[in-house]
């Protein structure tokens, strides 16, 4: 999937325009890049385009800690957007994200961020049961 795909994904899920789902889209990479570790976001970068995994590359800035609202306050400041859009697209994007990447490979991301993190990520599909 490339960069324009995922956007669109990512526009479509939270029903933003196109430019403001990118931008959205970056702030959330590299915010999650602050969040996790280096291992980890080179992990998951290698699962993602090169152009997508870009934004997971980079030393963590100072704030990598904090709960969901300091993730969202960063995702916001780095969107120029008011919080509640920056929600709306953080939910877009690990959405995005979980389509795109393996299973184990969203559960290891996810097992990186703070708990309070679990109401924003849609739980992940299990396979049906087999009788």
């Amino acid at each position: 999937m490339r960069f324009p795909l995922f956007v669109e994904a990512v526009s479509r899920r939270a029903e933003l325009p196109t430019e403001q789902a990118a931008t959205i889209s970056r702030a959330v990479l590299q915010t999650l890049a602050d969040r996790i570790t280096g291992a980890e976001a080179a992990d998951l970068a290698a699962q993602l385009p090169d152009e997508i995994g870009t934004y997971l590359v980079g030393s963590p800035e100072e704030g990598g800690a904090g709960g969901p609202v300091t993730f969202l306050r960063r995702v916001a400041d780095r969107a120029g957007v008011d919080p509640a859009v920056a929600e709306v697209g953080t939910r877009a994007v690990l959405g995005t994200l979980r389509d795109t990447v393996t299973v184990g490979e969203f559960q290891d991301l996810v097992a990186q961020l703070p708990k309070g993190f679990d109401a924003m990520v849609d739980p992940i599909p299990r396979p049906p049961y087999d009788h």
